[in-house]
């Protein structure tokens, strides 16, 4: 993906310190001038400072780390030296292909580590590393067989902190840090800073710098948000006329492994092409799901929010939440799939009445109160639960619901 954007400035990577062999290396992908979180971050880090960065997806998180550990690591020094850490195998594999061409210029290796893959080269591969990118529990895994110990790890970094943490991985990183060297660099990013995420940043860390970068308001004709009332019987009808539409690539958000897959069988009835994504496929077909998706020969990707968690393709023109989101940041995480690079992008919220109330809230807390009343469920009441021996509501898959499809023809652009 080309590195442009609207908060760049005159100033330089060499500015910030980073060494011209990576300079070079970016220079030859096009990449001259650092992004907001690039600007805030990299000095720090080169200066050895730990660091906590709050920043929000697709704001260059990357390369913020990325560059100066790659100044910082020396290609005659220990393997491994560099440990990071990512939810989900489409991130790390994503960090290793951002970090390769920096960290080749520099003559230092770079290894993603994963399940899904085979563990036997993943072994033979790691400890010749000097930068290994991991998912958690993979990296367990090959510790525990003895292939390689993080006694000579100089700089972790956990990236998408908070991603991790929501998926429960609070144990086994605990273990893997605690299996660092106590004097070493620790760089932690997350969309947030507060509440769980904030205490274990500080718990990581040693008299950290904290640097937070929050993006200005993007121009109205950049977002378009529409929240549409549709039951959930009726939502894959709802969903073929929104990708009869015309438009590039479609991302389609669903709560469930299982529901991803019954979606796109059910879309296959109705003539649309579509590949899903989720956790419980193999490392091997999630990515032949992605590249699909990415070559445009497979325009629609259905996908769960952890699988969906490092997609980075250009060209998503609608991000459509079948399933709507639990909350503001979920929905910050999805629809920031489109609308990139400067591009367009349209945000689509399936919801039913008793999703109302949830999806009304995460709209009022951005400033979406007036898309939302379109769909006419504005002021809905959450259910009440039922007593005990009392008949059980009917399922919202009962195929009794009424009818609920209202346009979301309003639109006040802009998140």
């Amino acid at each position: 993906m080309p590195y442009r954007s609207l908060y760049l400035s005159s100033q330089s990577f060499a500015d910030l310190g980073v060494s011209a062999a990576v300079c070079g290396a970016l220079k030859q992908r096009g990449i001259t001038a650092p992004f907001a979180i690039q600007k805030l971050v990299v000095g720090d880090v080169l200066a050895g400072r730990d660091v906590l960065a709050k920043s929000p997806t697709g704001s260059g998180k990357t390369l913020a780390f990325g560059v100066p550990m790659v100044d910082l690591i020396k290609a005659e020094g220990a393997r491994p030296s560099g440990l990071i850490l990512a939810p989900t195998r489409e991130l790390a594999t994503q960090i290793v292909n951002e970090l390769y061409p920096i960290a080749h210029a520099r003559a230092l290796k770079v290894c993603a580590v994963y399940g899904g893959a085979g563990i036997n080269k993943q072994a033979r591969e790691a400890p010749k590393s000097h930068i290994i990118v991991a998912t958690p529990g993979r990296l367990e895994d090959l510790l525990a067989r003895g292939a390689f110990s993080l006694d000579r790890v100089r700089i972790l970094v956990l990236d998408e902190a908070d991603r991790m943490l929501d998926m429960g991985f609070r144990p086994p990183i605990d273990r893997i840090v605690a299996q660092c060297p106590a004097k070493r660099q620790t760089l932690f990013f997350s969309a947030t800073l507060d509440g769980d995420a904030g205490r274990v940043a500080l718990e990581y860390t040693n008299d950290p710098v904290t640097r937070e970068h929050a993006p200005p308001p993007r121009p109205a004709h950049e977002m378009e948000h529409r929240f549409v009332g549709v039951e959930h019987d009726h939502r894959v009808k709802q969903l073929v006329r929104e990708l009869r539409a015309d438009r590039e690539r479609a991302l389609v958000f669903v709560r469930t492994k299982h529901g991803a897959d019954r979606l796109v069988k059910r879309l296959a009835k109705e003539g649309v092409d579509a590949v899903a994504m989720h956790g419980n496929k193999t490392q091997g077909q999630r990515e032949r799901a992605l590249a699909s998706f990415t070559s445009g020969k497979v325009d629609t990707l259905v996908a769960t929010d952890v699988a969906a968690r490092g997609i980075d393709v250009t060209g998503i023109s609608h991000v459509i939440n079948f399933d709507p989101p639990a909350d503001r940041e979920g929905y910050v995480h999805r629809t920031g799939r489109t609308a990139r690079a400067g591009r367009t992008g349209i945000g689509i919220t399936f919801v039913g009445a008793g999703e109302a109330p949830d999806v009304e809230r995460i709209a009022r807390a951005l400033k979406l109160e007036r898309e939302f009343a379109v769909t006419g469920l504005a002021g809905t009441r959450a259910p009440r639960a039922a007593k005990k021996g009392s008949a059980k509501p009917r399922h919202q898959d009962s195929g009794r619901a009424p009818k609920l499809v209202h346009s979301a023809g309003g639109r006040r652009r802009g998140r």
